[in-house]
């Protein structure tokens, strides 16, 4: 055998081992396999909502009872808990409570939930971390970039805007008795507590005051 026919050979050979080992996928299965893999915040936070923060509300602390403890042992407040899902002073608490009516306002409600003590409803922008983080149910690990992080936030807050707040903004009146759970935000160095902001995830009306 010459050496022209053993160099065709060997190329030849070479070929085939390389057309072996190149693996085709039609083209519609790579686009359906790149479908499955991308993030859907929507379904994500739906689920999240109905089956992780909903089922848990019982872990929330009593708004008074933190407020509190925020005065007596902050430390142990901020330690015991909240949630935070980075490194920071910005921690975020699951609270409940009952609460009277003070005032409804354009874009916010106060509340008031002892003599001289009043917080704020969130009522129209709906918007942070705080359901997120303070549900202590979301491992940041779960996600690949900072947008799908921050989309379910986003999805959250929608929930609470589409679902939580219109029935009760429509029918609650200053002096109503409201139940609710939701979440709020401190900063664990420079803790204001006459500005504490409830981002609603359940609303109750007790019962409504007279006309």
């Amino acid at each position: 055998m010459n050496k022209n026919i053993k160099y065709i050979l060997f190329i030849a050979g070479g070929l085939l081992v390389l057309f072996k080992s190149v693996y085709f996928k039609p083209l519609d299965e790579i686009k359906a396999e790149a479908a499955a893999k991308m993030f859907e915040p929507k379904a994500y936070s739906k689920d999240f909502w109905e089956n992780k923060l909903i089922p848990n509300l019982d872990r929330a602390i009593d708004l008074n009872e933190l407020m509190d403890l925020l005065r007596t042992n902050p430390e142990e407040a901020f330690t015991n808990h909240s949630n935070a899902l980075g490194i920071g002073n910005i921690r975020y608490f699951l609270v409940r409570g009952t609460a009277n009516i003070s005032s409804i306002q354009e874009d916010h409600m106060v509340f008031e939930l002892s003599p001289n003590r009043m917080v704020r409803l969130a009522t129209d922008y709906i918007f942070g971390n705080a359901i997120r983080d303070a549900s202590g149910q979301i491992d940041i690990n779960e996600f690949t970039n900072t947008m799908d992080f921050n989309n379910v936030s986003s999805e959250i807050n929608q929930i609470v805007v589409k679902t939580v707040l219109p029935d009760f903004i429509l029918y609650a009146k200053e002096g109503d008795l409201v139940s609710f759970h939701g979440a709020i935000e401190l900063n664990q160095k420079h803790i204001v507590m006459d500005r504490v902001e409830i981002i609603p995830i359940q609303l109750s009306i007790q019962n409504t005051a007279e006309n």
